[in-house]
C-alpha cells in the first residue's frame, strides 16, 4: 500500500496563552501545499519494524511518529498484527510543515484498511491527538481553521489564488524551544480565518493583518532566515511568512515565472530546497 502524506502551511499563527497542562493556546489556520512524504506498508503476522531514506535525520524506532502511530493503533484495537513502514522522506523535518504529524495520520487511516480493522472516526482523532497536537488535522484533506492546542478543527471551503512558494533554509527549529521564546497575545477582533476570507484577493491587507507569533524570535535568532523573507520580496513576492514554528518560508506570487525564478535561483545559488504549488491546489 503506497501512500501520501502530504505537507502544511500556516496561514497565520497566534500563540494566545499558556495553559495550566502546559500547552499553549494557538489560533491558526493549516493549508495543505503540494509537497509530500511517499509512505508504503507492507504487512508481516507481527512486529513493526521501520525503514527510511533518510536515516542520518529521521527517528528509528519507537522515537519515530510512524511506528508510534502503529504502535498505537495496534494497542487501541487489542491486534497483534503486523507490518512493515519505508518511508520516503522529502517534507523537511523541523521545517514547520508537519511532515511527522501527516506521516503518523496517513498511518493510522491506512492501518484500518491494511489490516481490515474498522476504527471509528471519533476514535482515530483520539488516536492522533495523542501523537500530536496538529496530527488530528491530517486525517482530513482541506483547510482548516484551527483553535485550542491546534486540534480544535473547523474546514471550510478555501482555495489560494497564487503561486506559493517554500523554502527551506537548512536550519531544523524545533517546536519546544519555539514555544519557550515566544510572547503570547490576545485580544484580537477578527479571527484567521475571517481575515483570509475577507482579504485573500488583496495583498496589502494580508501584509496588514495576518501574523505569525513565532516570526519575531525566530527572526531574532536565525538572522539568515530574515534576510531570506527579504530576498522573497524582491523577487516579486507579494506576501512572505514563516510556517508554523519555522523554519520554511513561504511566499504568494501573482507571477508564475517570478516565483519559478526565485525557485530556480535558491537552488542554483543557495542549495536550499524550495517547492511550488500552483495556484487552487487542492489534494481533495
Amino acid at each position: 500500500m503506497l501512500l501520501r502524506s502530504y505537507a502544511k502551511i500556516n496561514l497565520g499563527l497566534r500563540v494566545l496563552r499558556k495553559r495550566a497542562d502546559g500547552f499553549h493556546d494557538i489560533e491558526t489556520v493549516f493549508h495543505r501545499i503540494n509537497l509530500y512524504d511517499e509512505i508504503e506498508l507492507s504487512p508481516h503476522d507481527k512486529g513493526i519494524s521501520f525503514r527510511c531514506t533518510d536515516e542520518q535525520i529521521v527517528p528509528d524506532g519507537s522515537a519515530n511518529l510512524c511506528v508510534q502511530a502503529a504502535m498505537l493503533f495496534q494497542q487501541a484495537t487489542d491486534t497483534h498484527k503486523g507490518v512493515d513502514i519505508f518511508l520516503k522522506k522529502i517534507i523537511p523535518v523541523g521545517a514547520g510543515l508537519g511532515g511527522g504529524s501527516s506521516d503518523a495520520a496517513s498511518v493510522l487511516l491506512a492501518l484500518s484498511e491494511l489490516w481490515n480493522i474498522p476504527v471509528p472516526f471519533l476514535k482515530l482523532r483520539e488516536m492522533a491527538l495523542k501523537l500530536g497536537s496538529d496530527v488530528p488535522y491530517f486525517l482530513l484533506d482541506g483547510t482548516a481553521h484551527a483553535t485550542g492546542r491546534g486540534e480544535m478543527l473547523e474546514y471550510f471551503p478555501f482555495s489560494v489564488p497564487y503561486w506559493i512558494v517554500v523554502l527551506f533554509p537548512n536550519e531544523q527549529i524545533f517546536t519546544k524551544w519555539a514555544y519557550q521564546h515566544v510572547q503570547p497575545k490576545d485580544g484580537y477582533a477578527k479571527s484567521i480565518k475571517e481575515i483570509l476570507l475577507e482579504g485573500i484577493g488583496d495583498m496589502e491587507y494580508l501584509r496588514n493583518n495576518l501574523d505569525n507569533d513565532f516570526e519575531e524570535p525566530v527572526f531574532e535568532q536565525f538572522p539568515l532566515i530574515k534576510e531570506l523573507r527579504k530576498g522573497f520580496y524582491l523577487s516579486g513576492a507579494e506576501y512572505v511568512s514563516l510556517s508554523g514554528s519555522g523554519s520554511c518560508l513561504f511566499g504568494f506570487y501573482k507571477d508564475g515565472e517570478h516565483a519559478k525564478f526565485f525557485q530556480r535561483e535558491m537552488v542554483n545559488r543557495f542549495q536550499m530546497w524550495t517547492y511550488i504549488t500552483p495556484p487552487n491546489f487542492t489534494t481533495i
